[in-house]
């Protein structure tokens, strides 16, 4: 084959890959922040369930789903213990 139709399939196969590849790497960044956002939401459903025993109730919203579904357990400790010192 010719040199300008090998570089040509080359850019145009270049082209693609770049034009694919940003739109999987965004999907998958939107996708583990959703399922971050899930987990979070799980974790402090248990903790209601666990908590309801000693008349303690978390909120569960966008604000702290996300705060204990990103920093996992020391974000839960967090939330508790601002929901504890500071709001009641």
């Amino acid at each position: 084959m010719e040199p300008l139709v090998m570089l040509s399939l080359l850019a145009g196969m270049i082209f693609l890959l770049l034009m694919i590849g940003a739109p999987v790497k965004f999907l998958k960044f939107v996708g583990t922040g959703a399922v971050r956002l899930l987990i979070g939401a799980l974790l402090l459903f248990f903790l209601n369930t666990f908590g309801s025993a000693f008349d303690y109730h978390l909120p569960i919203n966008v604000f702290t789903a996300s705060v204990s579904g990103f920093l996992g357990v020391p974000g839960i400790i967090a939330l508790i213990f601002t929901d504890m010192l500071l709001i009641r």
